[in-house]
């Protein structure tokens, strides 16, 4: 909203209690019109009063849209159990009975006909095919690894797990440079070696409307991080410890917490402290979403791995498992498909062996493409 200011050459500005540096000529009382402002950088405009003086923004200011119709996807060359991850992934299930050649040819056959399903229903899925060498495991989930932001922003991650760390691939970010506008390219790899680690949007689950960053704490999410993230991207962090019934806690956020664009599901009673429990429920409320609330079992089939896509001229496409889909009860599926259509995809394989699911196989694709020219 439109409020007033004295700006001063280099002087600072307080915006929203927080403090912020300006550069600007401007020294009469200006209207701060459509002002916002991330750290370093401002987007909007401010003009004087008087007709006098402008500052031009670095970017235009938009409102970030909630879902993307965009995905960008990695067909698995190596898929098969990570013992570096299993200790804190409680979804994965080493001890099963199929062969390593088996489970990776199970998984490539999952992945091809999920992304047919996906986009005979109207998504635009960009795949890349991972790299048999080095074997990556887990390649099938970039979104730990690597997101993609409206303002043109590109975060890569810091694993937790060493073999993970083989996934970012700078071949992939070039690919979507020639694609996509691509302003920045933020890297956080150094943080592994003080021992801090953030992997994408399983730490982190994003209300970009509201500028909300939900994350449990966890070996593969630092708070500080989490800070840090939030500090650059404009979002407010939220932070709460998770656990399971067996109080292990919670590995990624997204398999208990998935927001769309009008509900949210979550695990609550995986939240066990009473004030997070409740600071959780408050912030959901209070960004208009309808909570489906599902239980411990309902997060062991994966009902809290879920994405809702928008599509052209269609109603926005919610994106989860088989197992996930027999696993909510009819009153839930009725909420989530109140404005979305309801897409399952069968996964079992990379599901067992892997300990993600639906979400965790896609990577949200805000920018915007280059124009043809």
């Amino acid at each position: 909203s439109a409020g007033t200011a004295r700006l001063v050459w280099r002087h600072c500005v307080w915006v929203a209690g927080k403090e912020w540096q300006c550069w600007s000529s401007i020294s009469t009382e200006v209207d701060l019109t459509l002002f916002y402002c991330q750290r370093l950088r401002f987007l909007g405009v401010i003009r004087s009063r008087s007709g006098g003086s402008t500052f031009i923004p670095e970017t235009a200011m938009t409102r970030q849209k909630q879902i993307t119709n965009q995905l960008i996807m990695v067909r698995p060359a190596r898929f098969g159990p990570n013992p570096e991850t299993a200790a804190s992934n409680a979804f994965q299930q080493s001890q099963l009975d199929l062969d390593a050649q088996t489970v990776r040819r199970k998984a490539i056959e999952e992945f091809d006909r999920a992304v047919d399903q996906l986009r005979d229903a109207g998504v635009d899925v960009m795949v890349v095919q991972d790299s048999p060498e080095p074997p990556k495991s887990d390649a099938v989930f970039p979104n730990n690894w690597i997101s993609f932001h409206a303002d043109g922003t590109v975060i890569t991650y810091p694993m937790f797990a060493p073999s993970r760390r083989l996934e970012i691939r700078d071949d992939v970010i070039e690919r979507i440079r020639k694609q996509f506008q691509v302003q920045r390219v933020w890297s956080l790899h150094d943080e592994v070696s003080s021992n801090r680690f953030l992997e994408g949007t399983g730490s982190l689950v994003l209300d970009h409307v509201h500028r909300i960053a939900y994350a449990c704490r966890s070996v593969r999410t630092s708070a500080e991080l989490v800070a840090t993230f939030c500090d650059k991207m404009g979002f407010r962090p939220v932070l709460f410890h998770a656990a399971d019934e067996t109080g292990l806690p919670v590995y990624h956020t997204n398999v208990i917490l998935a927001l769309g664009t009008s509900f949210s599901v979550v695990c609550l009673e995986s939240i066990r402290d009473g004030s997070e429990r409740r600071l959780v429920e408050r912030e959901l409320t209070g960004s208009g979403k309808l909570m489906v609330v599902i239980s411990f079992d309902q997060v062991k089939r994966f009902c809290g791995n879920l994405l809702q896509l928008a599509r052209p001229e269609k109603p926005p496409l919610v994106v989860m498992s088989d197992s996930a889909l027999r696993a909510f009860s009819e009153q839930q599926l009725a909420a989530l498909s109140k404005e979305s259509e309801l897409m399952a995809i069968s996964i079992p394989t990379i599901e067992s062996y892997g300990g993600g699911s639906a979400r965790c196989m896609m990577a949200e694709n805000f920018l915007k493409r280059r124009s043809v020219e």
